[in-house]
């Protein structure tokens, strides 16, 4: 057996020439490689903490402050737009048939205040360590636990159906061209963002506002994730109440084709 000094390739190299090591340009690709990322984190965090929620916290402060303005410049809106109407109204030549007519008319329209008996409904998640309370079903998913778009329309739609003469969502009057969405786990409502619980009130006869939540399908399979992990359902009668009325602006908006 020969000794591993004679063996072939263990020699010294010959005179002039360098050995090609891959572990030197290895470790040179790792060494660029680490400095690249580093400089991409400083580029990007620009002196930042970029490990932290700030940011998300800044846009959720932002939402909320847009929210909070939505509501005041609607209030402002509310008393010009009655204080228009009250100089509109002196002597503007109208007969008081007409003048009823229109009166009747705003009333439909949703941005008169209007009072009545009515029922509000409360929606809210479920608890977040909810499991399943009857046999036969399984544990939750997190979508399960949260009231979702649909259930609040499924809600509209049969108090409407039940000859509701209007709704009020949280402290918001509906008219035909308002949309009830959720982003997440907030309603969006006509420029204001909402949290749970819920509440959405009608005026209207209350027995038959009742009948009409009971009789809705979506409203029936609302109520197995209730009575199952524990989804927030309540109904209650408020006796007379005034709705306000609708104090938003009342122009459609479109998309154009760029011309």
């Amino acid at each position: 057996m020969s000794n591993s000094a004679d063996s072939p390739g263990t020699g010294p190299s010959p005179a002039g020439t360098r050995r090609f090591r891959p572990v030197r340009v290895l470790t040179a690709a790792v060494f660029a490689l680490a400095g690249l990322i580093f400089f991409t984190s400083f580029d990007t965090a620009k002196g930042t903490n970029i490990r932290t929620d700030a940011s998300l916290l800044k846009l959720s402060d932002l939402i909320q402050e847009r929210s909070h303005k939505n509501a005041s410049l609607d209030d402002s809106n509310g008393v010009l737009r009655g204080q228009v109407d009250g100089l509109a109204g002196r002597e503007n030549g109208s007969s008081q048939a007409e003048t009823d007519k229109v009166a009747a008319l705003e009333k439909k329209a949703g941005t008169r205040p209007l009072k009545g008996k009515a029922l509000t409904v409360t929606l809210n998640d479920a608890p977040p360590n909810a499991t399943a309370k009857l046999p036969g079903y399984p544990e939750p998913q997190p979508d399960y636990l949260v009231i979702h778009q649909q259930d609040l329309q499924a809600v509209v739609n049969a108090l409407w159906l039940g000859g509701a003469q209007g709704i009020k969502v949280m402290d918001q009057r509906l008219i035909s061209t308002s949309a009830v969405r959720c982003v997440g786990n907030t309603l969006i409502l006509q420029g204001r963002v909402y949290s749970p619980p819920y509440k959405i009130t009608a005026v209207g006869d209350p027995e038959k506002l009742q009948k009409a939540l009971a009789d809705s399908p979506a409203i029936q399979n609302y109520m197995v994730y209730v009575n199952v992990y524990g989804l927030g359902w309540k109904v209650e009668e408020n006796g007379t109440v005034t709705l306000p009325g609708y104090s938003g602006t009342v122009d459609l908006h479109y998309a154009k084709p760029v011309e």
